[in-house]
């Protein structure tokens, strides 16, 4: 019976929920400490655990199939490769990297963009088959219903009637949003969005469900607030604000995250981030 739930985002097929909650516990109650919140017991606090579905059977080493450029899909998963990497680029002010990718074909593109993401800070430590097999699993979200209505299932188990705040981190935030899109009968809850790529156009906005209308997002029903927060260097977020897609009522905070721009930890140790969770528990207390 938790208060706040917590959604993941990508490559956590091989962690559970009792892991992802060891992780992101400490980091949690710290941001809220910093906002003078309420003392949050891990008892109170729920992980949407869904990685397991992406877990590949029959393979050897860490269980990730070889892929290489030649095995990224046309479409999504080479579209989003490349995104990462011109926005790394920017970021590190490596001209010469977006250039290069602009100009080559194919899958030499892909490698490219490849090579540039395995030695930017942000990708530091990811092998080329991660990050393909990270790609991999955004476009199976959106072009597998099956799959898509499995996770979005985990939410929907997790949130209790005494939950009152969602706290979901990248593809997390897409879970989160359609869940909560699909299930108008929920009590008022807080939303809180970290490293969110919902703004993205053409690979994730625009095959949202339900779907988009003139540009616009619909809002989800059960949420009284959204604060949305991004590091301007989360290649992730490559839309950093998410109030021109879904409205006026989304408060949209820029958080600077150091090296690891997309990691969890520095979103949820952001004060910013301890004050809007802190402010959709108050908001439940003083209603009550």
């Amino acid at each position: 019976m938790s208060r706040v739930v917590l959604v993941h985002g990508i490559a956590q097929q091989l962690r559970g929920a009792q892991t992802l909650l060891a992780h992101w516990y400490p980091a949690l109650r710290d941001g809220i400490d910093l906002a003078g919140g309420p003392q949050l017991s891990s008892s109170e606090v729920d992980m949407a655990f869904y990685g397991d579905v992406f877990r590949p059977t029959g393979h050897r080493g860490l269980g990730i199939p070889e892929l290489d450029a030649g095995d990224v899909e046309e479409g999504l998963e080479r579209e989003l490769l490349l995104r990462w990497s011109e926005a790394v680029a920017r970021e590190e002010g490596r001209t010469d990297g977006q250039q290069a990718v602009a100009r080559m074909r194919t899958s030499d593109t892909v490698q490219r963009a490849l090579n540039v993401l395995s030695r930017s800070a942000f990708f530091a430590g990811l092998s080329e088959r991660l990050m393909i097999y990270s790609a991999r699993q955004l476009r199976r979200y959106f072009t597998e219903p099956e799959l898509r209505a499995r996770i979005q299932d985990r939410l929907s188990c997790a949130v209790t009637g005494r939950t009152e705040v969602i706290v979901a981190h990248s593809l997390g935030s897409v879970v989160a949003y359609e869940t909560l899109c699909a299930h108008p009968e929920w009590p008022d809850l807080t939303l809180v969005t970290l490293g969110s790529p919902l703004g993205v156009p053409r690979l994730v906005f625009d095959r949202l469900l339900p779907q988009p209308s003139a540009g616009s997002g619909r809002w989800p029903a059960p949420v009284s607030r959204w604060t949305n927060i991004a590091d301007r260097g989360d290649a992730v977020a490559l839309v950093k604000e998410l109030g021109p897609r879904f409205g006026s009522r989304v408060n949209d905070l820029v958080v600077h995250n150091g090296a690891k721009a997309h990691d969890v930890r520095p979103y949820l140790t952001a004060s910013v981030t301890g004050q809007a969770i802190t402010a959709g528990l108050n908001r439940s207390s003083s209603s009550g």
